[in-house]
């Protein structure tokens, strides 16, 4: 069921998929990553096989990606977790939900960690797949998915190129708010059972940020992937997919 919620006048386009026949069931909130969707492959086959479980879930386009409003070149991540407290305040209030779940990849994992620990009281469970904690460090340094740039006379904008060879412009905001963010501070309020999937050969993040949450986080369980790439869909697709609804289902 497409649904629309609203945030600061923009207009957020999302998904609802719930089971038939069940008056109360969980519900895995998806967040997608930079420059996707949440009509990716893998949300949509997360979606679909958690609805054979009897789970819910939901998942919205961000500031400036797919159907939603706004200008990409505007977005950042505190305009995302904007976007996810406004989500978290929709599910919430959906009478048939008994569980709150979070699941994310790369960018929508870090907003997904720090949704987790904004709101720990509501989540059950998160899900982390080759998430995207290192743009904090990335941002000092003056590097982005690959793309460098001065940190000292930052450019009005970079271009980035996603895996269809399209081109986005990222904003001078989003570079100096990646600095300052409070990721691992944040997620590790989250006192949930975690499950994180990273590759070995993940080439547009690094995967000591998810060590990182394995040492600062509790209830973490860290399935690092030998030679497995960012979109975790080299040779994994199916597995991972299947991990992430058994973990949410048991």
């Amino acid at each position: 069921m497409d649904i629309s919620i609203k945030r600061d006048g923009l207009t957020l386009k999302g998904t609802l998929m719930k089971p038939s026949g069940v008056d109360k069931c969980p519900i895995a909130v998806i967040f997608h990553g930079l420059m996707g969707s949440r009509n990716s492959d893998m949300h949509n086959a997360i979606a679909q096989k958690l609805l054979e479980k009897n789970i819910a879930s939901v998942r919205f386009d961000f500031e400036g990606h797919g159907e939603s409003d706004g200008d990409f070149e505007e977005m950042t991540i505190y305009g995302e977790l904007l976007d996810a407290a406004k989500i978290m305040e929709y599910v919430s209030s959906l009478d048939f939900v008994s569980d709150i779940y979070i699941t994310g990849h790369s960018q929508g994992g870090l907003v997904g960690g720090m949704t987790a620990g904004f709101f720990r009281e509501r989540v059950s469970k998160l899900v982390l797949l080759a998430p995207a904690a290192t743009i904090k460090d990335d941002a000092i340094r003056g590097t982005c998915f690959g793309k460098f740039y001065d940190t000292y006379n930052l450019p009005d904008h970079i271009e980035m190129i996603d895996i269809d060879g399209k081109s986005y412009n990222l904003g001078q905001t989003y570079m100096r708010i990646a600095k300052t963010l409070p990721i691992y501070e944040t997620t590790s309020m989250f006192k949930g059972k975690t499950l994180i999937i990273h590759g070995t050969h993940d080439d547009a993040v690094g995967l000591i940020g998810s060590e990182r949450y394995k040492e600062c986080m509790d209830n973490v369980t860290l399935h690092i992937i030998d030679g497995e790439t960012h979109g975790l869909n080299a040779f994994s697709f199916d597995a991972v997919v299947d991990e992430v609804v058994e973990f949410l289902a048991n």
